[in-house]
């Protein structure tokens, strides 16, 4: 049996040797690198004669994202053209290596040189404001006159998405200046104001996440840890007033169907040990599930002024 498995395995080496078959060579330096690399600069100088230059006049430019087999290629005309495109409506425009990254040449026995590259583009669109920064992956082929003779693009989509909705006026929901989970909000705070810190905790849901300003970004607090927390306040402060500013809104939105109460208040404290007065601004937002319960509060406040 033993004789058995070692055969097996010589077998299979011997198999997985003969189906390996070199074809071409990788290159991190090439000439083709530079083509490609020097027409990209020239794209984000918005130099369309100077992109069109290093393109061969059948070029054809793909997206490596379109299934449609009957789709029309990038011709030579718009790919260059889009250098002026893309300068004329996108600001602070740049193509650069993705950081640690490096293009590739690939010298093929019979497809010819390819370069693969692994970019970062980036800018502002300047209609919208939209962050227009996302990593893009390209395969060119060079051919023997050393022009690009095609382009596939890898990129997110998305973000043209997002931009195209941007120029459109869109409503995403109702605000309401009164409501019953704005009343939720008033009578949470009340109990809290009056150290009623059970009724002021029973609003919320029992795994509801709270966070501040104080806090590390993206750390929070459980109900229990947050209730802690405020029994350990009133033990050196006595809560003088929370003092509304202008009016909370609610705000019911369509997308995403949140629920959310934003409110401003000035918090003011007196301090047991020496009768030190304190006034802090405080903005929360509070979410709420369907049943009217708060899910998640987020403070806009430092409690630093109660540390001196």
């Amino acid at each position: 049996m033993k004789k058995v498995s070692i055969l097996c395995m010589l077998l299979c080496t011997v198999v997985m040797y003969s189906q390996k078959k070199k074809n071409g060579t990788i290159y991190k330096e090439h000439p083709a690198i530079k083509v490609v690399e020097d027409m990209q600069k020239a794209f984000v100088k918005g130099d369309s004669a100077a992109v069109a230059s290093y393109l061969a006049d059948d070029f054809k430019g793909w997206s490596g994202f379109n299934d449609n087999p009957d789709a029309k290629p990038m011709t030579k005309a718009n790919f260059a053209g889009g250098a002026i495109g893309w300068n004329k409506y996108v600001d602070y425009f740049n193509i650069s290596r993705f950081p640690g990254a490096y293009p590739d040449a690939l010298e093929y026995d019979e497809a010819g040189t390819w370069v693969q590259t692994w970019d970062v583009l980036s800018g502002m669109e300047k209609r919208t404001g939209m962050d227009m920064t996302m990593p893009i992956h390209r395969l060119y082929v060079v051919n023997k006159d050393n022009k690009i003779a095609s382009v596939i693009n890898y990129f997110d989509e998305s973000k043209f998405m997002g931009m195209r909705e941007a120029m459109d006026v869109r409503p995403n929901g109702t605000i309401y200046d009164q409501h019953t989970n704005i009343n939720t909000v008033r009578k949470m705070l009340g109990a809290l104001v009056h150290g009623d810190v059970d009724k002021g905790f029973s609003y919320f849901t029992d795994d509801a996440r709270f966070s501040n300003l104080d806090m590390p970004m993206g750390e929070t607090h459980t109900v229990a840890e947050e209730k802690e927390g405020f029994k350990n306040m009133l033990k050196d402060w006595d809560i003088v007033s929370m003092d509304v500013v202008g009016y909370p809104d609610y705000l019911e939105y369509d997308r995403g169907n949140a629920k959310v109460v934003q409110s401003w208040w000035n918090f003011k404290a007196k301090r047991k040990s020496d009768g030190k007065t304190v006034t802090i601004p405080i903005h929360f937002v509070h979410d709420f599930n369907d049943d009217g319960k708060i899910t998640r509060e987020a403070g806009y406040y430092t409690a630093a002024a109660m540390a001196n």
